[in-house]
């Protein structure tokens, strides 16, 4: 077995790689950049090195400086968690080359299915069924026009080296088609490289369909049966479960055999994933699911199976590259209940998902979930990285219990003062189709606004502020009775609170109404209700505006912390409604902020390359006077 090993990742898969390695009795090395100096994975591991500046391409994807981190501290072995280096062929094959154990499939095996183009055609060969398309050399646009007229519409025009999301673009008709390859050429060639694509038929009722499978050095491979990863946005997972709904047991036999026979064609050693796309127009079939892709490493979702199964992933990874058979064979592997895991991140969903980085001063995770975590209360979410705060699995002996316990979950924990997607995954959860087994990879799109919709705080809402303000002050004053009290009229029940920057009224009587909110109160006598995932702050006083003016009145204040790259204004200009003032870069995106109606620039704060915290006010616009 290994004795030491280098996490050459951050935040909660290299938590989550340390707490099995610990139990195993194997010392871990963290590496880091200057933003992740005091990050929670550093604080576990045992060691923990310096690799580089925040960005991550002058840190994390930098693999000379991770060997070399590995070589200084005595690490046998690296592992490469998932995102960053995980899939990089050349970096596998160097840290085997310096002598070191990679925790990862062969470098063979990662090239191999690196190319969608390639990868497919070497699963038909090996009898794994293919979305209808074509993958040929011949790139010239009247090539391609013509295949995609004789797959028939709609079809998806793929960047072979694509991902993410990227270099993608659906066509419905023949007249739309030369558009739309330009497009996806264009932003393959700027994201990877390379412009060629590939053409497939587009699945109109799709389900996206993994199977985790896992091979050892000893020419065994198995899988640990499929999970379900069709609730999409944007093309970026939201919801994973496992088993997948509605999958009956001869289709499992089919697609999980399907994948087996996929990861045999390249001798797979280690975690890996056969991604699925199904048909589910009539419901899940085996001869209406075709090969996507495979992933090379582990999964970002494997929690849910790990709880269906009974087995850690991470263990197995480090048992098989020692050097050691799979602990189980196939008939010993079964499926126990349901598990569906919810990615809770920073972003603030009722402003498109933008980003929102910044240190975390409160967080309370309710204790009947597995939460997968890279912060804790005094952290930072990094504006640098990918804004995650934590995953969050729930297993139950069936799916509708699973489904309950993340909604509990969600109702029962907070985390502030920074916006999460809480709310919005407890939207999903809810959602009559998604609760019943309905869903594909459109369903949230076709929701739209509704999934995001935040108004203000709920009658419920207020009684249970008003209440749990009631019974804090007469708690601590033991003078319940006299609350409110006066000689000469009846008790004064109603207090006035601050929530979301507004005022409001909250009755503070006892009172019959029973809301079955969960409140708490701060040290700092903020109270806190959450209702639908949705996480209510109120105080007692009003809250400061940054640079001393509301935004309504035409202070433009930076959403989230970043760096100035533009500004297009100067102070006494004039300047039209929607005109850009700032660019701000954060989170690895440009955000512009424009004007919210004509007027005349009377404050300007924002200097290019400054950088600057959320809520600073950078320009007031004023309206013009008649």
């Amino acid at each position: 077995m290994i004795q030491s090993l280098l996490i050459a990742n951050r935040g909660e898969i290299a938590c989550r790689i340390i707490r099995t390695a610990r139990r195993l009795g194997i010392r871990t090395v963290a590496v880091y950049s200057d933003a992740d100096a005091k990050a929670l994975h550093v604080r576990e591991a045992d060691e923990a090195v310096h690799i580089g500046p925040s960005p991550a391409r002058e840190s994390y994807l930098i693999g000379d400086r991770i060997i070399a981190a590995a070589q200084a501290t005595g690490a046998q072995a690296i592992h490469p968690g998932y995102g960053f280096l995980s899939e990089n062929a050349a970096f596998a094959q160097a840290v085997i080359d310096a002598g070191l154990i990679w925790v990862g499939p062969n470098p063979a095996s990662i090239t191999a299915m690196g190319l969608k183009d390639a990868a497919k055609k070497l699963m038909s060969d090996a009898g794994v069924p293919v979305t209808p398309g074509y993958l040929g050399e011949d790139q010239s646009a009247a090539r391609l026009q013509s295949e995609a007229d004789a797959i028939g519409y709609p079809v998806l025009i793929k960047a072979v080296a694509g991902g993410g999301g990227k270099g993608m673009r659906r066509v419905d008709a023949p007249e739309a088609f030369a558009d739309a390859l330009l497009s996806c050429q264009r932003e393959a060639a700027s994201s990877f490289g390379n412009d060629q694509v590939l053409i497939e038929k587009y699945i109109l009722s799709p389900r996206h369909i993994e199977v985790q499978v896992f091979g050892d050095s000893h020419g065994q491979v198995v899988h640990l049966f499929e999970r379900d990863c069709s609730l999409q946005r944007r093309h970026q997972k939201v919801i994973e479960e496992a088993p997948a709904p509605g999958m009956d047991a001869a289709t499992r036999e089919a697609i999980c055999g399907a994948a087996v026979r996929a990861a045999q064609a390249v001798d797979y050693v280690g975690a890996g994933t056969i991604e699925f796309i199904a048909d589910a127009s009539e419901g899940l079939r085996a001869d209406r699911i075709w090969f996507m892709e495979m992933n090379t490493r582990l999964q970002v979702e494997h929690p849910v199976t790990e709880e269906i199964t009974g087995v850690d992933l991470v263990e197995w990874q480090l048992r098989v590259a020692s050097g050691e058979p799979l602990p189980k064979k196939q008939e010993e592997l079964s499926i126990n209940g349901h598990a569906i895991e919810a990615r809770l991140y920073a972003e603030d969903p009722a402003k498109g998902f933008l980003p929102s980085p910044g240190r975390i001063d409160r967080l309370l995770f309710d204790d009947h979930a597995r939460v997968e975590t890279g912060v804790e209360a005094g952290d930072t979410v990094s504006s640098f990285y990918d804004p995650m705060i934590a995953k969050v699995i729930c297993h139950g002996p069936d799916r509708e219990a699973a489904r309950n316990d993340l909604l509990r979950w969600l109702d029962g924990s907070f985390v502030g003062p920074l916006h999460t997607n809480k709310p919005f995954l407890h939207a999903c959860l809810s959602m009559a189709d998604f609760a019943e087994g309905r869903l594909d990879t459109g369903l949230i799109e076709r929701q739209g606004e509704a999934l995001t919709a935040i108004d203000g705080p709920s009658d419920r809402v207020l009684a249970a502020a008003g209440q749990r303000f009631r019974s804090d002050w007469t708690g601590r004053d033991d003078r319940e009775g006299l609350f409110g009290f006066r000689l000469n009229a009846a008790p004064k029940t109603r207090i006035d609170l601050f929530v979301a920057g507004r005022h409001v009224i909250a009755d503070a009587g006892s009172g019959a109404l029973r809301t079955g909110l969960r409140s708490d109160m701060e040290r700092d006598g903020t109270i806190i209700v959450t209702e639908a995932g949705q996480s209510w702050f109120f105080t007692q006083n009003p809250p400061v505006k940054a640079g001393g003016a509301a935004a309504s009145d035409g202070a433009i204040l930076s959403p989230m912390p970043g760096r100035i790259i533009a500004v297009a204004v100067a102070k006494g200009a004039k300047v039209a409604k929607g005109q850009k003032l700032v660019t701000l870069e954060a989170m690895k995106m440009e955000h512009s902020l424009t004007a919210p109606f004509d007027g005349v620039v009377a404050e300007l704060d924002a200097t290019e390359g400054g950088q600057v915290s959320e809520g600073t006010l950078l320009v007031l616009v004023e309206r013009e006077e008649d």
